[in-house]
Formats: structure tokens, C-alpha cells, sequence
């Protein structure tokens, strides 16, 4: 029933923002240029417990969010074959090196059906020979997030708990989009401490 409950949150947030954004579309064309995909971002008023769902690595070993508790996780689904997954990868991954040391981890995940070699020769073609991602061909992870729109970056707490979410396509090289993201995750580190210290 929580999974369900998710599910339609997510869905009805991302319903609102494309319903705002169409009621405004005048003035939104007119400030284009001031418009950044921070906006975009999501950020839930509370968050939802996720149930525990695998995915594998490069050498097919099952993987799930839990080993990385005690640090802000960020998972974005993507696909070979979604053009504006391919245009944020890059950026992604240069986000992810500069939050590296602020106890934030990147965890891409490809949805791809064809073989993993496949998928990593298409990165490497791009020049992405240092960016590792793992993967969920069956889509097993649309048991706790909407999978139907990619891409999509899915942001878990210290105690991997769903905080925040974006639906699309995302410059990860904007300021605005790395000052949201840094507060999020110092707030929620902040708050993971605490609750780790009630806990003693």
C-alpha cells in the first residue's frame, strides 16, 4: 500500500508541475532565458520509505540502496536510447566528483535490454571510459519509483528514505541545480546524524 501511495505522490507532483507550467506558458516563454532546471527539482514534504529492490553491477552482482546508508544517494535512471538521458550523463558525472567529498554518492542506473558490454561500449564511444553505472534491464526498481518517463533522478536521505525527484532532463553543470541539491543533502545529513545519536 506505501509503494501505491508513492506511486500516485510522485505521479500527481509531476501532473501539477506540467499542469503549472502549461497554465504559465506565456510568461514562461518570455523568461526562457533566466529559467533554470533547478525547478525542476521536486522536493517532497516528507519522505516515503522505500522497500528493498535489487540491481546489478557490470558483473552481474545484486546490489540494493541499503549499503549506502549514512549518505545522500542519488539514482538516476536512464537508457542508451533516451537522447536527453545521453545529454545529462556527462554533467551528471562531473556533479557527482564535485559532491563526492560532501558524503553525497551517485548511483546511475540503465534500463537498457541488451547486453551490458553493449551499453558500456556506448559510453566509452563517448568518452566516458570512468563512468560506472549499474543496471535493471527487467525494471525491478518500477516496483518503488514511476519508471514510465526517463530520465528521471530518484534523491534517498542517509537513511534511504525518498526526499526528492525530478522527471527529466536536468543541467547538472547549473549552479542553482548544485546549490539545491548541496542544501538538501546538508539538511538531511544533519537530520541522519541526529536521529543517529537519539538512536544511542
Amino acid at each position: 500500500m506505501k509503494v501505491h501511495h508513492l506511486l500516485f505522490a510522485l505521479t500527481a507532483a509531476f501532473a501539477t508541475f506540467v499542469a503549472n507550467a502549461s497554465a504559465n506558458e506565456p510568461t514562461a516563454k518570455a523568461t526562457v532565458a533566466a529559467s533554470s532546471t533547478a525547478d525542476r527539482i521536486n522536493v517532497l514534504p516528507h519522505g516515503f520509505p522505500l522497500k528493498t529492490v535489487a540491481f546489478n553491477d557490470a558483473q552481474g552482482q545484486a546490489h540494493d540502496f541499503t549499503q549506502y546508508r549514512g549518505k545522500v544517494v542519488i539514482v538516476n535512471m536512464w537508457a542508451t536510447w533516451c537522447p536527453p538521458c545521453v545529454r545529462e550523463l556527462p554533467a551528471l558525472n562531473r556533479f557527482s566528483q564535485r559532491l563526492k567529498d560532501d558524503n553525497v554518492v551517485l548511483v546511475p542506473i540503465s534500463i537498457d535490454q541488451v547486453e551490458q558490454p553493449q551499453v558500456r561500449a556506448f559510453l566509452d564511444e563517448r568518452g566516458m571510459q570512468g563512468f560506472s553505472s549499474f543496471y535493471d534491464p527487467h525494471m525491478k526498481l518500477s516496483a518503488i519509483f514511476p519508471l514510465d518517463t526517463i530520465p528521471a533522478t530518484f534523491i534517498l536521505d542517509t537513511n534511504g528514505t525518498l526526499v526528492a525527484f525530478v522527471r527529466s532532463f536536468v543541467d547538472w553543470d547549473d549552479p542553482k541545480v548544485e546549490n539545491k541539491i548541496r542544501k538538501l543533502a546538508e539538511k538531511h545529513q544533519k537530520s541522519g546524524n541526529a536521529t543517529s545519536k537519539t538512536a544511542k
